[in-house]
């Protein structure tokens, strides 16, 4: 379903693999979340966050080996869990199989998002955070956990204080084609497709705003 212009699929999808395994999938679309994040005011670099999974089916494309079962959600598939900035933008991303707990997969993901970000110091996370990470996070990475709690007493939808903003990128998210069920053989590929969504969805905002080019980071 690509559109008529384009090259035969298998040589389109060698570019992409080869952009996703050079890292430059990634590295233009954080060359894009710089550009936003400027032209709202705000430092490149964030000092918080917010954090989130979301549990899809798999395909049958899907290995047993990298697939599972969510019994939470009663999905049989993979799990995206996304880091963002409080602007919703993706700064980092990891698919795993449904079955891994939102704890394990942070303890992950935080320190690859701490090692890229130094400022990082604060990420509101939902219920399925609580335990030991939250001290886990504070001695060994020096980022406070803030469990953002559903009260016991609410019925029905309820937009709570920042964990809507990563709940939004979610749903930006499933606006993709690709991105509605996990199709990927490589869970590294589900990323790459991640990040390309959302450097879609940065291109038309800045696009919108008239900005330029992104300029080139100094050598």
């Amino acid at each position: 379903m690509m559109p008529s212009d384009f090259p035969p699929w298998p040589r389109v999808y060698a570019f992409f693999a080869r952009w996703r395994d050079a890292g430059l999938v990634a590295e233009l679309h954080d060359r894009l979340r710089e550009a936003v994040r400027d032209a709202e005011g705000r430092d490149r670099e964030p000092s918080a966050a917010v954090i989130d999974s979301q549990s899809v089916k798999a395909d049958a494309t899907v290995a047993l080996t990298s697939r599972g079962f969510d019994a939470g959600k009663k999905i049989n598939g993979r799990k995206r869990h996304l880091l963002t900035d409080t602007l919703g933008l993706l700064l980092a991303v990891l698919v795993t199989p449904a079955s891994t707990t939102d704890r394990d997969a942070a303890r992950i993901l935080l320190p690859t998002a701490k090692g890229r970000f130094g400022r990082l110091a604060r990420v509101w996370a939902d219920g399925g955070y609580t335990g030991h990470l939250g001290d886990w996070s504070a001695a060994q990475l020096g980022v406070v956990l803030d469990i953002v709690r559903r009260s016991d007493d609410t019925r029905g939808f309820r937009v709570l204080p920042r964990r809507w903003v990563v709940e939004r990128s979610l749903a930006w998210c499933l606006r993709g084609r690709r991105l509605v069920r996990d199709y990927e053989r490589r869970t590294d590929t589900s990323e790459a497709v991640i990040w390309w969504s959302m450097t879609m969805l940065m291109s038309r905002r800045l696009a919108a705003r008239g900005q330029g080019p992104v300029p080139a980071r100094a050598a």
